[in-house]
């Protein structure tokens, strides 16, 4: 097992100065996978996010330790070492699969699998030269996910990576988050349907109590605050 350890200590989460979740307590190391379910607006993509960095908590820390960042210095925070893949696919329309995929290579440095293997990996072989726009939905999904092969990052922060995908490619990339997992990788990961992951840790999230949001401002309707999460 890997050295990784990431450690979450009295975070609470939400948009503005209103909570949605917390404080929340965890501790996840290498090898090991984290699921988060609830219902919408509960906060799952609010979670992720913060863990990626693109939104600051509320109040607590997230850190971690055991693992080197890509500048060969110890990592200092879990953004650094971590891919972060939302409910959008983060690539140009108008630009080939493998020049969106190596400016991801370029973007996040350190090693990983060329164009032609990742894209090998994710079930596309032969389809770098075409638009981004010219896939499917389920194959614009997958060359998203090739993301998390072109550059390694020990950390996996997945908002429910299976959306568009067949149940041939569920598998398929089941097999790579359980290779991930293998080498001492971690996996966090939100959705609402089984991700095929072998006795994952489980965090259920619901919803901050009305009360609680009213005392900050007024209460978030749940199809607002899913809304408002959408957009990344």
């Amino acid at each position: 097992m890997s050295g990784l350890a990431i450690t979450i200590s009295g975070l609470t989460i939400g948009r503005g100065s209103t909570t949605v979740a917390g404080p929340l307590e965890l501790a996840l190391g290498g090898g090991e996978a984290l699921i988060v379910t609830g219902p919408n607006g509960a906060g799952k993509s609010t979670l992720l996010r913060t863990l990626a960095g693109l939104l600051r908590p509320l109040a607590g820390r997230i850190t971690v330790a055991g693992v080197m960042a890509p500048d060969g210095e110890p990592a200092r925070s879990l953004p650094e070492i971590a891919h972060y893949v939302g409910h959008r696919n983060a690539m140009k329309p108008s630009v080939s699969v493998g020049d969106n995929l190596r400016f991801w290579a370029r973007f996040l440095g350190g090693p990983g699998l060329s164009v032609d293997d990742s894209l090998e990996a994710v079930g596309l072989p032969g389809l770098a030269h075409l638009p981004f726009a010219y896939l499917s939905a389920g194959q614009q999904r997958r060359a998203s996910l090739a993301r998390l092969l072109i550059a390694h990052r020990p950390v996996w922060i997945l908002d429910e990576p299976t959306a568009a995908l067949d149940t041939a490619s569920q598998a398929r990339f089941a097999g790579l988050m359980a290779d991930h997992l293998a080498s001492g990788g971690s996996v966090i990961a939100a959705t609402h349907q089984p991700l095929g992951l072998v006795a994952p840790r489980e965090l259920a999230m619901a919803p901050a109590p009305a009360e609680q949001a009213a005392k900050q401002g007024g209460a978030i309707a749940d199809a607002d605050l899913a809304a408002a999460e959408g957009w990344l």
